[in-house]
């Protein structure tokens, strides 16, 4: 027993030099040592259960902490008490198995030894991966901090999946891994469930480890974008089958890895390579009319039933009639499920898709999945700060046209009141209400922004809006087709005004046009401005790329980036139409403040900001970043209304918002 000690020995002496040499500290670190009595919010019994000996981090308290180096190996003499003790485990071990449990306590899923250090030494030095422990937790106080916030989740998780092997990075993890096995955090898992999660997350660090290792994310991160995209059941199978799966995700885990995880392209010449004369001798493909480029568009909806998915298929039709034979078009419709999207586009594929263009922030992961199963077609869907390699995303940046309408709709506004319609809270959106308010107040300092949400449960905005009296609004951005009448169209879109029918009118008009308020009395609706994301223009610009082989060559197009196209005014596919009833001076004022947002001469989040809660931004902070504004999880001063919880929301959107909803987002 001497030879194995003696061997356990020189790995201790190997890590403790190491350790000095790093500046660490060589030997376990205690518990009582960092944290503070005042810091812990309560204790609570976990009880007997197998904890994973690489999450045992130090000891309780200072005790026999020098006994050993930082990695349990033993550092004391053979002949010591300790090292007899010791060699005595180790002997038991050999032969019937260490089978009394240790104490520990756990904090921030680490485990610190109250009793058993010298049973956790052996274990390690045999290579054992579990033990048996009785756990107490120490549950830290709650704060915003990333990691405090990710810890509530794990215990979350921990309450109907007792794991602790899974760590993850992010908050929202552990909700998107219930999702990716049909589970939630809601109801326990069966133990059958459970033991294949474990089993599963083994076979796939097997694999996954050699490699990525070096990675800057945990295995439980990419453990969870192999579930994403592949079935648990797939981890079943055998090593080779498996080692090429991960192969085929390894730009997803450079993606998650990167430190900067979306490139945001802002402007049409980031798109296209600017040197196209080289990019065309080395990757252009050689499509013709008789070899032209097949597109494919994937829609939720009907484009005579859905504005959204009409905007898009009109892009789709003027790429038909723009390149001169070059590019084909088809479209699918209704495709309101993850498996219609899958079917759709395995479809497109086989009609010959070059390109995949899915249109709705819910299809990402179905666009995913097929996009690793066919590399060879490029996939783009429309949502904005989503990173993955294998699918570029686009969206419009529509903050800038946002402010300008703000400052509109105040100028129209008699009493200071202007009533905001939002879909739901989604990255990019929050953005979009702000710089509106703060469009509103500088026009007029006492401008209040009534803001409401059209997807919530139970709750009618165009009711509680006509019943607070509110006379000037921003309606949804696009006429949307009325649901009694699909033929007919709700007027109520973009930024229009109540007018009164005065006394004597008619109601001849008596449909989408007139109103009635909550008096009995009817009030006419007067569109004024809407903003418009022109889709002819930004696919036009996408496709080019794509004609002209810049698509792959951009500089920005990295192994470890996602790329997400992010235009905006600058670049001339977001803008506004003015009605031909507003003054003269109106139009003039709007004019001059979209030119200046245009041109970068004024930014919207510049300057002092005030949300609801105090000062976020002073006059001599930096400008606000670009990730900072789309993640906004904050409201300006002068809005009336909230952020509101996901399960608040209409159930259709929650899977748009566990992807991008600014209340799952990782701070």
């Amino acid at each position: 027993m001497r030879e194995d000690y003696e061997k356990a020995k020189h790995l201790a002496e190997r890590e403790y030099r190491r350790a000095l040499s790093q500046g660490r500290y060589p030997y376990p670190p205690a518990l009582d040592d960092f944290l503070k009595r005042e810091d812990i919010l309560s204790e609570e019994s976990v009880g007997l259960t197998e904890i994973p000996l690489d999450m045992i981090a130090g000891t309780r308290t200072a005790g026999r902490q020098k006994a050993f180096a930082a990695n349990f190996m033993p550092l004391l003499k053979y002949d010591s008490e300790f090292g007899n003790k010791w060699s005595n485990l180790y002997e038991a071990q050999l032969s019937e198995g260490i089978r009394d449990p240790i104490k520990v306590y756990e904090y921030m899923k680490r485990f610190y030894v109250q009793e058993g250090n010298k049973r956790v030494s052996v274990l390690r030095f045999v290579g054992a991966h579990d033990v048996m422990a009785d756990v107490t937790r120490l549950l830290p106080k709650k704060t915003e901090d990333p990691q405090i916030k990710l810890y509530y989740e794990f215990t979350e998780f921990y309450k109907v999946a007792p794991i602790y092997d899974i760590s993850f990075s992010r908050p929202g993890s552990y909700r998107r891994l219930a999702e990716a096995l049909g589970q939630t955090l809601e109801h326990p898992w069966s133990t059958e469930m459970i033991e294949s999660v474990r089993d599963a997350y083994f076979y796939f660090c097997e694999s996954y480890l050699p490699r990525g290792k070096a990675l800057a994310i945990t295995p439980g991160d990419a453990f969870l974008t192999y579930l994403e995209v592949y079935p648990l059941s797939s981890l079943s199978e055998g090593r080779g089958e498996i080692k090429d799966r991960i192969d085929s995700l390894w730009n997803e885990f450079l993606t998650e890895s990167s430190g900067s995880r979306v490139e945001l392209v802002k402007e049409p010449e980031d798109v296209a390579n600017t040197d196209t004369a080289k990019t065309l001798l080395h990757l252009a493909p050689a499509y013709s009319a008789k070899k032209p480029l097949r597109a494919a568009f994937i829609y939720e909806k009907e484009p005579q039933r859905s504005a959204w998915a009409y905007s898009h298929d009109l892009g789709r039709r003027h790429l038909s009639s723009s390149f001169e034979g070059l590019v084909e078009t088809e479209a699918f419709e209704n495709c309101s499920s993850m498996d219609l999207v899958s079917l759709a586009i395995d479809a497109a594929v086989k009609n010959g898709a070059d390109v995949i263009f899915t249109t709705s922030t819910s299809m990402m992961s179905a666009t995913l999945k097929k996009a690793i199963q066919y590399p060879k077609v490029t996939f783009l869907n429309c949502s904005i700060n989503l990173a993955h390699n294998a699918v570029r995303t686009y969206y419009g940046r529509l903050y800038g046209v946002k402010f300008v309408l703000g400052a509109l709709a105040a100028s129209l506004s008699s009493d200071h009141r202007i009533g905001y319609v939002a879909d739901y809270p989604v990255y990019g959106m929050i953005a979009n209400i702000n710089a509106f308010a703060i469009g509103a107040s500088m026009v007029d300092p006492e401008a209040q922004i009534y803001l409401k949400w059209a997807t919530m449960k139970g709750a009618d905005w165009k009711k509680e809006l006509l019943d607070e009296g509110i006379m000037v609004y921003s309606g949804p951005d696009q006429m949307q087709p009325d649901k009694q009448d699909p033929d007919h169209r709700n007027r109520m879109y973009g930024i229009y005004r109540l007018e009164r029918l005065e006394d004597g009118e008619t109601a001849a008009e008596r449909s989408s046009k007139l109103v009635e308020l909550p008096d009995g009395s009817l009030a006419r609706i007067e569109n004024l401005a809407m903003p418009v994301l022109d889709w002819e223009k930004y696919y036009t610009i996408i496709i080019r790329s794509i004609l002209d082989g810049s698509y792959r060559a951009n500089k920005l197009s990295r192994k470890n980036t996602a790329m997400n196209y992010w235009l905006g005014l600058s670049a001339g596919v977001v803008d506004l139409i003015l009605s031909e009833k507003l003054p003269y001076a109106s139009k003039k004022m709007v004019r001059a403040l979209k030119n200046a947002v245009a041109d970068g001469s004024f930014e919207p989040f510049s300057g002092e900001i005030h949300s609801q809660s105090g000062v976020v931004h002073t006059a001599d902070d930096p400008q606000l970043t670009d990730s900072e504004i789309i993640r906004m999880d904050w409201l300006n001063e002068n809005i009336i209304g909230e952020i509101p919880e996901n399960d608040a929301l209409l159930p259709e959107m929650q899977e748009t918002l566990q992807l991008t909803g600014v209340k799952n987002a990782e701070s």
